[in-house]
């Protein structure tokens, strides 16, 4: 194995460079905004419907904390080198999640703050040259786990319908969410140039043709209207025209 200090852990996904240790403080961050806004909250919000068809506030709570167990096991994985999937199947992380669903929302937070420690513990236990790690499938590298835990709780805080928007993501998060979503578009996916307010450089999905729509408005703005989390009635359209459907997105 190469030795820590001539690893560069830094990783690019989809044109954007990646610090996960950077990230990691964002995880924290973003985590902790969660817990304390979650604590404000009435105990009868478990079994009330979130923002995700057939899920409740206690569907989305259990599936970040058991998120948040999928990736201690990647790092683990990176960091020992011994296969450990982040989940045993599709079927045992549906079934964890409508288990746990019901729990109190005491438990629930309790969980999350446990799972959340595990994860930044696994992360602080990972030398420099097993963050190169590359896994058969999933995510391209270790470097990216921390990202995509953040993707998760800012995205799926938002999910819970309980005050928390787009609006409130940083400017960076929204813009490394966006170049994502359009970094990897399905085949589906219809062509559009992105100019999001203050970034210079448009950001294309697809092929652009002489009437491809160009789609202006708050990097926040679009990228959740990209992830399905808004309905895009603050964004332009040019030529004037109706916003074209985005392809469905996790």
């Amino acid at each position: 194995m190469p030795s820590p200090a001539k690893v560069n852990s830094t990783a690019s996904v989809l044109g954007v460079t990646i610090d996960p240790l950077v990230l990691m403080t964002d995880v924290d961050q973003a985590t902790e905004t969660l817990l304390r806004a979650l604590e404000e909250l009435d105990g009868a919000v478990i079994g009330e419907p979130s923002a995700l068809p057939g899920w409740t506030v206690g569907h989305v709570l259990t599936h970040l904390a058991r998120n948040a167990e999928a990736y201690t096991n990647l790092l683990i994985w990176a960091r020992t080198g011994a296969e450990t999937p982040a989940y045993a199947s599709r079927e045992a992380r549906d079934a964890a999640i409508e288990e746990g669903a019901g729990r109190p929302l005491a438990e629930q937070i309790a969980d999350l703050r446990a799972a959340h420690e595990r994860f930044a513990d696994a992360a602080a236990a990972m030398p420099a040259a097993a963050w190169t790690f590359r896994y058969p499938s999933i995510v391209p590298s270790a470097a990216v786990v921390p990202w995509a835990r953040l993707r998760e709780v800012e995205v799926h805080h938002v999910d819970l319908g309980r005050g928390y928007t787009p609006a409130d993501w940083s400017d960076a998060f929204a813009l490394r969410l966006l170049r994502e979503i359009a970094g990897d578009p399905p085949a589906s996916a219809p062509a559009m140039v992105l100019r999001p307010a203050g970034v210079e450089h448009p950001i294309t999905i697809g092929t652009p043709a002489g009437n491809t729509p160009a789609i202006g408005g708050p990097t926040r703005s679009i990228a959740a209207w990209l992830a399905g989390r808004a309905d895009g009635a603050d964004l332009t359209v040019s030529p004037d025209g109706e916003l074209p459907q985005p392809a469905r997105w996790k």
